[in-house]
């Protein structure tokens, strides 16, 4: 009898051992998890913009964060794009509290140099949105570029509307189908933007009309002036929301009627290129697809008298340089539209084929 005690005694023991590692493994993978949980949330955190009010860990105080607010500064990233000058402007902010919000703004992110392997990496992270075309996806290398600028230009009937109504519907899927997984912002200057175009879309998409629509952040603009207030509020709205893509159309329409004559001509560019930077400062702390719509005007010199394309993008040299990539499309027959790669970094010269549908930008059929 005191054996079978002794031994069912041991047999406990050793339930009781054997129960205290496992929980121990148990607690020691739950940590493990949370652990990992929190080193991702920190990854996305410094992947993506950092907002204002992180400044107050390195000893701003709240009433300069609320001013830097009001002036249009919702992100770290938006105050280290800015330069010094402009940031001095920013009324109840001396030039010191300036520095300090400098260094403080330096020392929460690295803008120094890095080695181009590392940005090689980077650039794989670059989402796609698909067109609705496969020709022009591939041509594009996989549709409109996220973090960056992409120019539409050509005369009336080309197309450039269509395509902007297609990606505001094509930037909400996943991005395993092609999308960017996020809301769209578009500012419209000439009118031209329909929902019930961008519905129909949706339908051909079998997606919820009511909820594509919903996921649309729409403003019409009617003056210069007014663009560059929009754009200082799409900052702040995609602080609070994930937004895939901006869209313009158009971006110069306004300047054609704002500025008038080669008197004014120096203040319209200067203006322009206000609102180009302000643009490509957006797509790079958020990481969006800015898609503009740019007119054309004909061009009068002693080319076009020999057969050459007598039409040519407005904005000058400073809309060529602020775009990354300048798409020129132009009338092709029937419903179908040429889309010609004009200027971009990486993708070679070359030309693709597609046709505006009740269902949006699709391939010739």
């Amino acid at each position: 009898m005191e054996q079978r005690e002794r031994s069912k005694s041991k047999g406990r023991k050793k339930k009781s051992k054997k129960q205290k590692e496992e929980q121990k493994e148990e607690q020691k993978s739950i940590q493990e998890e949370q652990s990992q949980e929190k080193h991702q949330e920190e990854e996305d955190e410094m992947d993506g913009p950092l907002p204002v009010e992180n400044l107050v860990e390195k000893g701003i105080g709240q009433a300069d964060i609320k001013k830097l607010k009001d002036a249009g500064f919702n992100t770290v990233e938006s105050i280290l794009f800015t330069p010094l000058k402009n940031l001095i402007s920013i009324k109840g902010l001396s030039e010191n509290k300036i520095e300090k919000i400098m260094t403080a703004c330096q020392s929460l992110r690295e803008c120094g140099f890095q080695n181009a392997f590392q940005y090689f990496q980077k650039r794989k992270e670059i989402v796609f949105i698909r067109t609705g075309s496969k020709n022009l996806d591939e041509l594009l290398g996989g549709g409109m570029e996220s973090g960056s600028i992409t120019e539409l230009f050509g005369e009336f009937r080309t197309g450039k509307t269509q395509l902007c109504s297609t990606l505001c519907v094509t930037s909400q899927l996943a991005v395993e189908d092609g999308g960017g997984q996020g809301m769209v912002m578009y500012i419209d200057t000439e009118g031209t933007f329909r929902p019930e175009r961008v519905a129909d879309i949706a339908k051909a998409y079998e997606m919820d009309e009511q909820q594509v629509l919903n996921n649309i952040a729409y403003a019409r603009a009617y003056t210069t002036d007014q663009q560059n207030t929009l754009l200082r509020q799409a900052a702040a709205l995609m602080i609070e929301n994930k937004f895939s893509c901006l869209i313009v159309d158009s971006a110069t329409a306004l300047y054609r009627t704002d500025y008038s004559g080669r008197g004014e001509l120096s203040s319209r560019q200067m203006h322009l290129a206000k609102f180009l930077r302000m643009l490509q400062r957006i797509a790079d702390e958020f990481g969006v697809a800015v898609v503009i719509t740019n007119q054309v005007v004909a061009n009068v010199d002693g080319a076009s008298m020999f057969g050459g394309d007598n039409k040519k993008p407005i904005g000058g040299h400073i809309m060529a340089h602020a775009c990354q990539t300048r798409l020129y499309l132009r009338k092709g027959r029937a419903e179908q539209r040429i889309c010609k790669i004009y200027d971009s970094p990486s993708l070679p010269e070359g030309e693709a084929t597609f046709a505006i549908t009740e269902d949006g930008i699709k391939d010739p059929e």
